[in-house]
Parts: C-alpha cells; sequence; structure tokens
C-alpha cells in the first residue's frame, strides 16, 4: 500500500499547491491514499465546509487537524457529519468529531 501524507497545508497558497500536485503523485507514484493536514488551510488557521470540498476534488482522501480546527466555527457543520475528518485523539471525548477514520483506498482496501 502507498501512501501519500501531507504535513500542514496552509491557506491558499497550500490549497493551489495541494490542487496541482496530488493527482499528479497519485497518478505517477500510484498512491492508494492521500492524507493531509487541513488545520490550517481556510485564511491560515482553521477549516470551513468550502475549503475541504476543494480539498477532496484535489484528491486528499482524509483530513487531519490539529490545535487550530476551532479557528473557523463553521467546522462544526461538518467535523462530526464527515467520516474522512479526523479531530485530535488527545481531545475530550465529548470535544465534536472522529478521533479515528477507516478508509478505503482506491484499489477497496
Amino acid at each position: 500500500m502507498r501512501l501519500l501524507i501531507i504535513g500542514d497545508i496552509v491557506g491558499e497558497p497550500g490549497r493551489r499547491a495541494v490542487a496541482e500536485i496530488v493527482p499528479r503523485l497519485k497518478k505517477s507514484e500510484k498512491i492508494d491514499l492521500a492524507i493531509g493536514n487541513a488545520e490550517n488551510v481556510s485564511n491560515g488557521g482553521g477549516l470551513v465546509p468550502r475549503h475541504a470540498e476543494e480539498l477532496y476534488r484535489s484528491g486528499l482522501d482524509v483530513l487531519t487537524m490539529g490545535d487550530h480546527i476551532w479557528d473557523k466555527k463553521e467546522i462544526l457543520e461538518i467535523i462530526s457529519a464527515d467520516p474522512r475528518i479526523v479531530r485530535p485523539a488527545n481531545y475530550p471525548k465529548q470535544v465534536p468529531g472522529n478521533w479515528t477514520v477507516v478508509a478505503k483506498t482506491r484499489s477497496g482496501e
């Protein structure tokens, strides 16, 4: 299994780089699953739903978050409903969101 794991994606330049590079890498390197840290995707802090969708369209399969997850309150619209977003596991259980994810690869694994 071939994984692509991307560290902190920051703001519009980071989203643009993901859109340009990830599809190429998935094809050329036969990537099965692409994971990116998205805690700073929306203007350098937090994540809003439209930017999450943009990253998925760019080829990311799972989005991880960190301590900036709550910088944009719009995350509350999707964090519990979207199984592809992983919140920090060291947060209390009552905090919204998934602290684990099971994702299928392109080949169905």
